[in-house]
């Protein structure tokens, strides 16, 4: 539903729960994902005060880096401890525990020493498994690009029937991704509302922004949906097959028309020894067939999505 609440708190080394809270919520304050909006969110509402950050790094597709008191802390994924040489000891378990219930862990370390981890869930809209089965109908496979863990992924992806999973990709990758796809012959549409959507939204043969995403997002898409509904994805595919349907149909008329007006109209008729064509009828007849050609596309005023 695009609202992540902090779900659990689990800490290490004897770091009081609320300490740990206070710490990620200080570090998040100057971040912009969502997932770090959750955790100040919620310290804000135990009334943890926010402490005073010496320093502030983001690291695409990690987590951040900051300093508070003169301590160094990180904040993000497993493979941001890894690189740190940030032994996970005995919390990887219940890290893969909290991932395959379809939470985002996020490891806290407090100078050379892992401090804990903070879930953090955000409910499935109700609407995502309808979507997702009407695509099916359709007969259109549906993949998930997302930056969390595998098990985080599969969990989700459980839940709502996802048919392909590529998880763990940097922000800078999604494009790269989309590009896989597309080389396997394979037409992309990517659903997406974030700033790091923006590439791959741009690089998909359809790119589709979601109405409440960012601008940069909505930019680099072909279509954008009004609303924050993702029954409206084979909506709009439905109502694109309608309008292709209609042009080819007003097409065929128009041609069709044309083909066999044309030449009466030029006397053909005449030469067999037929009656000339008035002008005055020549020319309703000319307007008669581009009013049922408007005609036949106002009926596109009536289109209502098969649910």
């Amino acid at each position: 539903e695009g609202k992540p609440k902090v779900t659990d708190i689990v800490v290490s080394n004897g770091v009081d729960q609320n300490k740990l809270l206070q710490i990620a919520a200080s570090a998040e304050k100057g971040s912009e994902h969502p997932l770090g909006e959750a955790i100040v969110k919620d310290a804000d509402e135990k009334g943890l005060k926010i402490l005073k950050l010496d320093f502030f790094k983001a690291i695409p597709g990690h987590g951040i880096k900051v300093k508070i008191d003169g301590k160094v802390i990180l904040l993000g994924n497993r493979k941001l401890m890894i690189e740190s040489n940030i032994s996970l000891k005995d919390l990887e378990e219940t890290s893969d525990k909290l991932a395959s219930e379809g939470k985002t862990p996020m490891y806290i370390s407090i100078g050379d020493e892992l401090a804990g981890i903070i879930a953090v869930a955000d409910t499935v809209k109700e609407n995502s498994k309808k979507a997702i089965e009407k695509l099916h109908s359709m007969g259109i496979e549906v993949a998930m690009i997302t930056g969390d863990n595998k098990r985080t992924a599969e969990a989700i992806a459980k839940q709502v029937g996802i048919d392909r999973i590529l998880a763990e990709v940097l922000p800078q990758d999604k494009a790269n991704e989309v590009k896989k796809l597309q080389a396997e012959g394979k037409k992309v549409a990517m659903v997406g509302d974030g700033i790091n959507d923006a590439p791959a939204l741009a690089q998909a043969d359809i790119g589709i922004a979601i109405g409440s995403g960012t601008d940069v997002a909505m930019e680099s898409a072909d279509i954008v949906l009004m609303r924050s509904d993702l029954m409206d994805v084979p909506t709009a595919i439905q109502l694109s097959k309608k309008t292709i349907s209609n042009i080819k149909q007003n097409l065929f008329w128009a041609f069709g028309y044309n083909t066999l007006g044309i030449p009466v109209a030029m006397g053909i008729l005449y030469i067999f020894g037929g009656p000339l064509l008035n002008p005055i009828i020549a020319a309703a007849a000319m307007s008669f067939s581009s009013v049922s050609v408007l005609l036949n596309a106002l009926r596109l005023k009536r289109f209502k999505p098969a649910r």
